[in-house]
């Protein structure tokens, strides 16, 4: 049974699988890494009214199952969840206290 969701004007259930690497595919998804970042992503989805369904961290690329409502681009919901979560990255594992600029995570 499908549970659809209510904007004001429309009913919807819009989901999308979603794959992505860190840049140059480094296996650098592992240890304490890999625990927390599912909490970033799902924190980081809720900012964006959308909600990770099911999640796989591997440790050189993240799947994920994420409903987003159509009222946002699947492409700005996932920049903003790469571009974010890399900022967490590199002030958490990093050690950077500065705007993480010049450099990246995430691949494109």
């Amino acid at each position: 049974m499908n549970t659809y969701s209510k904007l004001n004007h429309t009913t919807w259930d819009c989901k999308y699988h979603l794959v992505w690497i860190p840049k140059y595919r480094k296996k650098a998804i592992y240890g304490n890494l890999r625990k927390n970042l599912g909490a970033v992503f799902r924190e980081l989805a809720s900012h964006q009214e959308s909600q990770i369904i099911e999640g796989h961290l591997i440790g050189d690329h993240v799947h994920m199952l994420v409903s987003i409502p159509p009222k946002y681009a699947v492409s700005q919901v996932v920049g903003y969840i790469k571009g974010k979560s890399a900022i967490h990255i590199a002030r958490t594992y990093g050690g950077r206290r500065q705007n993480f600029t010049g450099q990246s995570f995430w691949a494109r």
